[in-house]
C-alpha cells in the first residue's frame, strides 16, 4: 500500500488524471498495462488507505495551523452525469450549472491565513446519501470537524458558508466544543438581542453601519470593485444565553445584507470588524482550491465503480494536492524545483495569482519529458521520492 500511495501520487501528477490506465502509463513498467491497472485497482480496494493517508496529511498539515488560522469548510460535488453502475451513486447539485444530476458529495477542510495566499489541505471525504453508513449531512460535517479538532485542538477559526447556519447541526456542536467560528447566516433564524427574541434579517436591516471600505476582487481575470459598509450587533442564541456572540452585518455584496455570526469578540474599531469581514471573504478562495483539485487531475473523469475505491482515490488526490500546495515552494530543498515547475508551465499570459495551476502544469511538463522509469523505494519520504 505504501507503494500504491507513491505510484498514485506520481501518476496523478505525471498524467494529470485519476484514470488507472493513465496512472499505469506513468509508471513505465516492463509488463502489460492491463496487469499494472489490475494491481492498482486491487490495491485501491483495501480498507485502511483512506484513514491512514488522510490522518497523515491531517497530522502534518495541522502543524501549520496557528491560533488565528482559518479552518475553511466547504461541501462540493463530483458529478457523474452519465454513470449508472457506480456504487451508491446519488443525486447531487452541480455547483457549476445548478443542475441536479448523478454524483457524489465531498467534505473538504482547508487551512488558510488571512494575510497570506498559501493554503493547507487538511481533510477530504467523499460520501453519498445512498451509502448504508450515511446518517445525515450534519453528522458528516461534525465527524469531519472532530477529526480536525483532534489535531488542531483550540487553534484556528472555523469559517463556513450559509450551509453552516444550522443551530443543532453545526453551531451548537462548535460552541459545545469550545471552537471559534465565523458562519454566514441565511437570515431566517431568531437571535436574542437586548433580552428579546428578534429575527436575524430584521436585526441586520436595522443595524447601523459604522465604517465603509472599498474592496477589489479578481473574478475570471477581471477586477470587480465593491463599496461595502459594515457594523455589528451583540447577540446570543436561544438556548445558549451564557455565550456572547456577535453578528457582523455587511452591505454592498448584494441586495440583501450579508450576516456573519461569530463567536470572536469584536469592538467598535474598523480593524476589529474588518478582520471578520476579510476572514469570510478569504473563504471564497476555497472555491478556487476545489476547482484546482478537480481540474488539475480531471477528477470528475474518475472511472472506479466501488465506493471504497472512490473514497481512497479522493484521499490520494488530496495527497497530490498537498504536495503541490504545501511542499512545493515551502521546503528549501524543493524551492528550485518550484522555480522550474513554474517556468515549465509555458503559459501565455504569465503566472496567475493562484499559482497552483501553473505548478501542476509544470510538474506534468517535467515528468512527461522524463523517459526512464522512476524507481519508487520501499521506504522513503513520499514527496521527495516523486522526483
Amino acid at each position: 500500500m505504501r507503494r500504491l500511495v507513491l505510484e498514485a501520487i506520481l501518476g496523478i501528477h505525471t498524467r494529470g488524471s485519476v484514470k488507472l490506465t493513465e496512472i499505469g502509463r506513468s509508471l513505465k513498467e516492463p509488463i502489460p498495462l492491463g496487469k499494472t491497472q489490475n494491481r492498482i485497482c486491487r490495491q485501491l480496494g483495501k480498507d485502511n488507505i483512506k484513514e491512514v493517508v488522510g490522518d497523515n496529511i491531517l497530522e502534518e498539515g495541522s502543524s501549520r495551523i496557528r491560533k488565528n488560522s482559518l479552518l475553511i469548510l466547504d461541501i462540493s460535488d463530483i458529478t457523474k452525469k452519465y454513470a449508472e453502475k457506480m456504487e451508491h451513486l446519488a443525486r447531487v447539485r452541480d455547483g457549476s450549472s445548478g443542475e441536479i444530476t448523478n454524483g457524489y458529495w465531498t467534505m473538504n477542510i482547508v487551512g488558510a491565513e488571512l494575510d497570506k495566499g498559501k493554503i493547507t489541505p487538511l481533510h477530504t471525504h467523499l460520501y453519498s446519501q445512498k451509502s448504508p453508513e450515511f446518517v445525515s449531512e450534519n453528522v458528516e460535517i461534525i465527524n469531519a470537524v472532530d477529526r480536525v479538532i483532534k489535531h488542531t485542538r483550540e487553534r484556528g477559526v472555523w469559517t463556513i458558508d450559509r450551509g453552516g447556519d444550522r443551530e443543532r447541526g453545526v453551531i451548537a456542536p462548535l460552541m459545545r466544543r469550545g471552537q471559534r467560528f465565523i458562519i454566514r447566516m441565511v437570515g431566517s433564524r431568531d437571535l436574542i438581542y437586548k433580552g428579546r427574541k428578534v429575527n436575524a434579517f430584521e436585526l441586520a436591516t436595522s443595524c447601523r453601519m459604522l465604517f465603509a471600505e472599498r474592496l477589489i476582487r479578481e473574478d475570471k481575470k477581471r477586477e470587480k470593485s465593491y463599496h461595502i459598509e459594515f457594523g455589528f450587533r451583540r447577540v446570543k442564541l436561544p438556548g445558549f444565553k451564557k455565550e456572547n456572540l456577535n453578528m457582523v452585518v455587511v452591505n454592498g455584496f448584494g441586495k440583501k445584507p450579508m450576516m456573519l455570526l461569530t463567536s470572536i469578540e469584536v469592538t467598535k474599531s474598523r480593524k476589529s470588524l474588518l478582520s471578520i469581514v476579510l476572514s469570510y471573504i478569504r473563504r471564497w478562495q476555497i472555491e478556487e482550491t476545489i476547482r484546482f483539485c478537480k481540474q488539475s487531475c480531471n477528477l470528475e473523469d474518475v472511472r472506479l465503480l466501488t465506493y471504497r475505491r472512490l473514497q481512497n482515490m479522493m484521499v490520494l488526490v488530496w495527497g497530490a494536492m498537498y504536495f503541490s500546495t504545501v511542499w512545493l515552494g515551502d521546503r528549501i530543498k524543493l524551492s528550485i524545483l518550484a522555480h522550474y515547475a513554474l517556468k515549465s508551465a509555458k503559459r501565455l499570459f504569465g503566472i496567475p495569482d493562484f499559482r497552483y495551476y501553473a505548478i501542476a502544469d509544470g510538474i506534468k511538463e517535467i515528468l512527461a519529458g522524463y523517459s526512464k522509469r522512476i524507481r519508487l523505494p520501499a521506504r522513503a519520504d513520499p514527496q521527495m521520492s516523486l522526483f
